[in-house]
């Protein structure tokens, strides 16, 4: 906790005034006067993945595969319980989806651990939809190509980390209460001043589908995306304020399809942002920052450096001090090092809860954070408007985020937005929700569904859904991620040349053909089962009540009109079944429990463009899924029992994997794991906003992801020979950049980079590394190894 304080310390004058607007509304959220009606527990774990070699989850970018860490992965779960009745579990993960075989293998360990307590009905797990990490750890085929199949080890660490982050919140459960509130982000105002700048975080990528939806309804909303935030704070009855959990509508494409770095994307920053600005905030009220005339200032923080008051007189003295610490050899050290070592430790925040704060994803399928618009890159004019073009090429067309061209600025712009509003309404949440926990939850065959509808000129109709098929402009991608060849959005005929590919694999039959018009199918997926399942065809659906929240758990990405139909149905029919009683707040949980892509509105459909080729189940999936959500919710009311329908397939013993495993590590002859590279320069100082690079010897990350660990570690002097961890692989500022000379060499180099911070005091810093190499005969040894140490002034 001391140690984030010190992070926003010394800033300029404009960020100063925004954080202490955003520190004078926290002074009022720990006072919250409530009845506790719940248990509350909250917990958060560490999964990061293979940070080397791995295809990235997202664009199918068979070119975008792992190198570094930009900042780390994590699972943050809550559970709400009735203290002697109902619970319910929700974990949202820095990920790009669920995934069912994900989902089947906790709910396993559940089990083990603790019987029925929990399982598929209460448990709901989410992706944040980040496009920046590991991918190869769902089950159907179609979703591990450009993996090269399986990746194990990308499965384990998200398994293990969801189940330890349940495991905390389960061991966390105390008395507490929960307050909601929603708001617009599109309200969020903000200047240099405080004085102006209206914000936002999304906008429509695919417009033109929006636009076939009725205009009577369109009328009756401002925007063609939802600009409201829902947030959940949770309050212990003893501690205070220990987490919240929000869900906004925004695409986790503001790190591009060539980044290679494992991120967290803008979701996982403005959760990191929001951590860690409570943690600084409780600091400052518990002790009263640096004041040291206040009572219970027992300890220096760790990145104030103690050993020269003042810098600009002293400069001369800190450069001297800096040069007596030469970087040091690369050496052996423990596996536990670098958990040690990191800044968060669990074990240096043992004095009191750890404060959760997730950024939930919801009908996020047509919204996208590079808010300034698609451009072409060849001329720097808009895309075409309907097909998202440059002279008839996708390619050349991109969506361009508020940080353009540097996408690591645009992630930054994107998650403090909202983590601005988050912390907004964290503080006026007066909300209190109250009354019984319950859920509801089944499993449903979209393949072939009867699905009742209205008719044109009354009555009602029965369609049917279709087994699973994707377009040809899913091929085409969007403006966060172009696809290639010769693909468009809006094809609703296809051609003949990728017919014919097409039906190397699968010919697609008359009837599926009738069933998903006016989709030209491009991959017949619910018909391939060679070598296994290439899509689902068995879906959960489930609902989730806490009170007079309800949360719509959906294994796909709704766009922004279907997520509003969904939603106003389920309400309607928790209004009408309670007469009018059950007044609920409804929000749709995306990507949740299993991944099924995209599901567009049936005037969105008939446009085909990405979202709408990505329906699977065709043009009456959103009607399939209105359906099933109105029974579950008829169900929660009355209290009745839910068949829970055909389980989906688990299909690990039938995963393929083709990744490489790594073989060996080798330095050159003299050099040990751990030795620096390319160093500081001698005598360096440094100024904020400066970026300092050290390149170390390493090895393969893959060989320990460094769990709950950092690969690299910002430590500051303290005193004349202690060095304090101060930034570490978790922290925005800090990348860790992994390559090799070679493809198939087996030396590789670790390149640290420390974007000096606005908040970073002054003082004697070094760069750290952490490691870990393999022998021929598989034994891992772990190493560490620093820079030479320099001055930040």
């Amino acid at each position: 906790m001391f140690s984030l304080f010190l992070r926003f310390v010394a800033r300029p004058t404009k960020t100063m005034w925004l954080w202490s607007f955003l520190a004078c509304l926290v002074l009022s959220s720990g006072r919250t006067v409530s009845t506790s009606t719940y248990l509350i527990g909250l917990g958060s774990y560490d999964i990061t993945g293979p940070a080397a070699d791995v295809n990235m989850m997202g664009y199918a970018n068979t070119e975008q595969t792992t190198s570094g860490v930009h900042f780390r992965l994590r699972a943050r779960t809550f559970i709400v319980a009735e203290p002697q009745g109902n619970r319910v579990v929700f974990v949202n993960l820095d990920a790009c989806m669920g995934s069912q075989l994900v989902t089947i293998k906790v709910l396993e360990r559940l089990k083990a651990r603790y019987g029925d307590l929990y399982n598929e009905q209460n448990v709901a797990i989410s992706g944040t939809h980040t496009h920046a990490g590991p991918g190869g750890y769902l089950q159907y085929v179609v979703y591990l190509v450009t993996s090269l199949g399986f990746v194990r080890q990308s499965f384990d660490v998200i398994v293990d980390g969801i189940e330890k982050s349940i495991l905390q919140a389960h061991e966390n459960l105390r008395p507490g209460s929960i307050f909601l509130r929603q708001s617009s982000i599109a309200m969020l105002i903000i200047h240099h001043d405080f004085t102006g700048e209206l914000l936002d975080a999304g906008v429509n990528r695919s417009p033109s589908a929006y636009l076939n939806n009725p205009e009577t309804e369109r009328r009756k909303y401002n925007y063609n995306v939802d600009k409201e935030m829902t947030l959940l704070k949770f309050v212990d009855d003893e501690w205070g304020p220990i987490g919240s959990f929000n869900w906004f509508a925004t695409h986790g494409t503001s790190m591009s399809r060539t980044n290679s770095l494992i991120s967290g994307g803008n979701k996982g920053a403005a959760a990191r942002f929001m951590e860690d600005w409570y943690e600084k905030t409780s600091f400052e009220n518990d002790f009263g920052g640096l004041n040291p005339e206040k009572p219970g200032v027992v300890r220096i923080p760790r990145r104030v450096s103690s050993i020269i008051p003042d810098v600009h007189e002293n400069r001369k003295q800190l450069t001297e001090l800096a040069s007596s610490f030469q970087s040091s050899p690369g050496k052996p050290t423990t596996k536990i090092s670098s958990i040690a070592r990191r800044v968060r430790s669990a074990l240096r925040q043992a004095d009191r809860p750890q404060f959760v704060s997730a950024f939930c994803q919801t009908n996020v399928g047509d919204v996208s954070p590079n808010v300034l618009g698609a451009f072409c890159i060849d001329t720097g004019l808009p895309c075409d408007f309907n097909h998202s073009t440059c002279n008839g090429k996708n390619e050349l067309c991109y969506g361009h985020g508020p940080g353009y061209p540097d996408e690591f600025e645009s992630t930054r712009i994107i998650g403090e937005r909202q983590f601005r509003k988050a912390v907004e309404i964290f503080n006026t949440a007066s909300e209190q929700l109250k009354g019984k926990v319950g859920y509801k939850h089944t499993y449903v065959d979209f393949c072939n569904l009867d699905v009742t509808i209205p008719k044109a000129g009354g009555g009602y109709e029965t369609v049917k859904t279709c087994p699973a098929a994707m377009g040809f402009a899913f091929a085409a991608g969007t403006t966060d991620g172009p696809g290639a060849f010769d693909f468009t959005q809006g094809d609703d005929k296809g051609n003949a040349f990728w017919k014919l590919v097409r039906n190397i694999l699968k010919t697609p039959n008359e009837e599926q053909i009738k069933c998903q018009h006016p989709k030209p199918i491009l991959l017949d997926t619910g018909e391939m089962k060679e070598p296994y399942d290439w899509a689902p065809s068995v879906l959960p659906v489930q609902i989730l009540q806490i009170g007079q929240l309800v949360i719509l758990s959906v294994p796909g990405e709704f766009t922004t009109m279907a997520g509003r139909r969904l939603r106003d149905a389920v309400k309607t029919a928790l209004i009408s079944g309670s007469n009018g009683e059950f007044n609920s707040n409804v929000v749709i949980a995306g990507l949740t429990n299993t991944y099924s892509q995209y599901v567009t509105t049936f005037e969105e459909y008939q446009v085909q463009r990405y979202e709408g080729a990505s329906t699977l189940y065709g043009p009456h999936t959103l009607d399939a899924y209105i359906q099933e959500f109105r029974k579950l919710a008829a169900a929660l009311l009355g209290g009745q029992a839910v068949e829970a329908g055909p389980q989906p397939p688990d299909l690990l013993d039938k995963q393929i994997s083709l990744l490489t495993p790594v073989i060996v590590d080798t330095t050159p002859l003299g050099v040990n794991f751990g030795d620096v590279k390319i160093d500081v320069p001698s005598n360096s100082t440094f100024k904020r906003r400066n970026t300092v690079t050290v390149t170390f010897w390493t090895a393969c990350p893959r060989n320990d992801l460094m769990t709950e660990g950092t690969y690299a570690l910002v430590e500051i002097l303290q005193g004349e020979d202690e060095w304090i961890p101060a930034y570490d692989d978790d922290d925005f500022c800090l990348r860790f950049k992994w390559s090799r000379p070679a493809k198939l060499s087996p030396q590789s180099y670790a390149a640290i980079e420390w974007r000096v911070p606005d908040s970073a005091v002054s003082g004697v810093y070094r760069i750290r590394h952490f490691g870990a190499s393999k022998v021929f005969f598989g034994s891992i040894r772990h190493f560490t190894g620093s820079s030479s140490a320099f001055v930040v002034a």
